[in-house]
């Protein structure tokens, strides 16, 4: 790894391509008082500056919007003001929810980025469609890729819109409170992007290639403040909660009732920090996971939807490969082994977090959370901590440095003494080219833990080069046997992986095909304890086309090889003969995916793939289906098949999950959602129905239900109910 650095140092600084000619304009300073209504009819509004003329992304990416948007702002102490003037062909909406934080694509919205600290890496984004419903997001990592991309942050701000004939205007008004940034500061970097599903057209503020992203945040204009930005006055903000449930375990007939109670407090530190406090959270979301269907002998990550944990979420979990070897994933506090070994929620004290901006150059990330004991199932308490620092290089690039401890304190008789403790450092280097055609990470990582052997790093790169046809990357990571984080997500270590890729893309000027193009993934791991053995490579070729009526189309075939160091049943069949070890397998898999326009009340996707498995077949299905009665009702499907069939003595299976989901917005305060999940392969049907009362600007009122049955006996496996309040005071 060490001879191909000094190479890879030549991309690192390898002069960048100009970005398109800038756009900016002033956003002036006022007095007057603004009424947020949507109607624009304050005399002040006349005077501001627009940005407008807006570049059509889709289906084009070289021609202006056929339907163009004019964004005026104006600001004073407290408040930046949006005026968004947004043409449209008719009134024909689509608008599937009127929840908060709805999806963008498929529907009709806009939404601003701003980049505050004009550095190309993080920013914040506010939205909001015709009727008015808003949504707001971060956005990390300069909008490379959806990872970061985080919905789940929320804020106080106002909007509401209002309908006119052939447009509609979005009114807004966001507290300065809500962003971050340099005292004085007199320029944010910003861009807009639209869906117009009418004119079947998405349009930005500043052109961006359509190679790339549409939220990526290399391609922004400026916002030049007529007067420098005072010091920000960010009130504490306090969001106490109090949580009942009432629950039965059908297994062990026992029941539960329990009240909670505690809060979290946000403070700002200056104009750049966050300073979060939490106290005996309640973590247990009213959120369930989505169920996944899982055929391989490694672990799945879920996402993280606790709030504690969001707000510059980029510093803490961004390090290493997200694939095989991440040394903090935040899912992993607030949960532990038993003493039967089963995975169950471990209570949290309380703890801290410090995180955002030091000055124009360095970022800090600090998380200190302390972890209940429970001695009746053996679990010990856990200190919690991580600190990250960034420090940006170039243009848009950063050098970053991670430090993670899981450590008890107390002299436990059941923790062995290599789990007393365990320690990750590494480094991390992100490149960003100015204009996003070099993107790219390089990191290593060492690991600490008593006892531990000497092959107790993870290390890798992962350089990309994106152009409108053709893009290629060379990826690769080490993970040592030894290597361990117990805060972290690792796959599996013992491993050299090589993942190169190659793609050509075409973009036709004619006819029904917006893009299309071939790819090419192949990818090999070898194990260094077996003698750099090849256990595992993978060779993906897809062909893929996108059309102008926003469809997609994919052929693909998958050749396969899988050196099995030990038994594994791919079915998950309880006491079935397990595939044996030491054995490889060499299968091929063909497979074709369709996904139809969103735009339409009826739309869906489906995926079907068959090929060989193991030494056997495997036929899937995976599809999904949604019906919108809009605004109020939306309806959906998604399912999963699996017929496995192997060769006897091995077992065979039909593996099906199904989960159907309701939801209902009776208005923009009150929301209903009922989720069903069937799993055969974890014999479980689940039920989570959803009643939700936004009652104040971020504080809520749930009632959630949860039942949950054996597949093949369909009896009581458990049961709750759920009534969770919490309310958001800024003082």
């Amino acid at each position: 790894m060490a001879k191909i650095y000094p190479w890879l140092f030549f991309f690192i600084v390898i002069p960048i391509s100009a970005q398109v000619q800038q756009k900016s304009f002033t956003v002036k300073f006022i007095s007057a008082e603004i009424k947020i209504d949507g109607i624009l009819d304050e005399p002040i509004w006349e005077s501001a500056e627009s940005a407008d003329d807006f570049q059509q992304y889709f289906p084009s990416d070289s021609i202006l919007a056929v339907q163009q948007t004019d964004i005026k702002m104006l600001y004073d102490d407290t408040n930046l003001y949006l005026g968004i003037k947004v043409f449209t062909e008719g009134n024909d909406y689509v608008v599937p929810s009127l929840q908060r934080d709805f999806r963008a694509g498929g529907n009709d919205n806009i939404s601003i980025m701003f980049d505050t600290f004009n550095d190309g890496t993080n920013a914040f984004l506010f939205g909001s469609n015709p009727y008015g419903v808003r949504r707001e997001a971060l956005i990390s990592g300069g909008g490379f890729n959806t990872d970061g991309f985080t919905t789940s942050w929320d804020v106080k701000w106002r909007g509401e819109s209002k309908i006119y004939d052939g447009y509609y205007i979005a009114e807004w008004a966001i507290p300065l409170t809500s962003f971050k940034f340099n005292e004085g500061e007199t320029k944010w970097r910003m861009n807009s992007y639209r869906f117009d599903t009418q004119t079947n057209e998405t349009s930005t503020w500043m052109k961006i290639p359509q190679n790339q992203l549409i939220f990526n945040l290399a391609f922004m204009g400026d916002m030049v403040f007529e007067k420098g930005l005072g010091k920000s006055r960010t009130p504490l903000a306090l969001i106490p909660y109090i949580n009942t449930v009432s629950a039965k375990d059908f297994e062990t007939d026992d029941n539960l009732n329990t009240f909670n109670f505690g809060g979290d407090a946000k403070i700002s530190v200056g104009n750049s920090l966050n300073l979060d406090l939490t106290v005996n959270p309640d973590f247990s979301t009213v959120e369930v996971d989505n169920f996944i269907t899982n055929l391989t002998r490694f672990e799945v990550a879920l996402p993280e939807r606790r709030q504690f944990f969001v707000d510059n979420n980029d510093l803490f979990a961004s390090f290493g490969s997200s694939r095989d070897a991440n040394p903090f994933f935040s899912r992993r506090i607030g949960i532990a082994e038993d003493i039967d070994g089963e995975t169950v929620e471990n209570g949290i004290i309380g703890g801290v977090r410090l995180s955002g901006k030091l000055d124009e150059d360095w970022r800090l990330g600090f998380l200190n959370l302390q972890t209940e004991e429970d001695m009746a199932n053996e679990i010990a308490s856990n200190n919690n901590t991580v600190l990250a620092l960034q420090k940006k290089m170039f243009s848009r690039s950063n050098l970053s440095f991670i430090f993670v401890n899981r450590q008890t304190f107390k002299d436990y008789d059941f923790v062995e003494e290599n789990d007393r403790y365990n320690r990750v450092l590494g480094l991390d280097y992100n490149l960003a080219s100015a204009d996003n055609t070099w993107v790219g990470k390089f990191f290593y990582h060492k690991s600490f833990a008593r006892d531990i052997g000497e092959d107790d790093s993870s290390s890798g790169m992962d350089l990309r080069y994106n152009s409108r046809n053709i893009n290629f990357g060379l990826r690769g990571n080490y993970v040592g046997n030894d290597f361990r984080s117990d805060l972290g997500f690792i796959r599996r270590t013992d491993i050299v992986a090589a993942r190169p890729f190659i793609e050509y893309n075409f973009w036709p000027k004619k006819g029904k095909i917006n893009t299309h193009g071939f790819q090419f993934f192949p990818s090999a791991i070898w194990r260094p304890t077996l003698d750099y053995q090849k256990t595992d490579y993978s060779i993906f070729s897809a062909w893929g086309a996108e059309f102008k009526e926003q469809q997609q189309v994919s052929l693909r075939m998958i050749n396969r090889f899988t050196f099995l160091t030990d038994s594994f049943d791919p079915t998950g069949t309880e006491g079935a003969l397990e595939l044996p070890a030491d054995v490889g397998y060499y299968y091929t898999a063909f497979g074709v995916e369709y996904q139809s326009d969103r735009r339409k009340v009826f739309s869906y996707s489906v995926e079907p793939q068959y090929g060989d498995f193991f030494n056997g077949t495997r036929f899937s299905l995976e599809g999904s289906m949604s019906l919108r009665l809009q605004p109020k009702v939306f309806l959906s499907l998604d399912l999963n098949y699996d017929k496995i069939t192997l060769p006897d003595p091995f077992p065979s299976a039909n593996i099906w999950l199904v989960s159907p989901r309701v939801n209902i917005t009776f208005n923009k305060s009150i929301f209903w959602s009922t989720l069903i999940q069937y799993s055969n392969q974890r014999d479980n049907l689940g039920f989570n129905s959803r009643l939700q009362w936004r009652f104040a600007p971020l504080s809520d009122l749930f009632l959630v239900y949860n039942d949950n049955y054996f597949v093949n006996s369909f009896a009581p496996r458990s049961r709750s109910i759920n009534l969770k309040l919490t309310y958001w005071l800024n003082i």
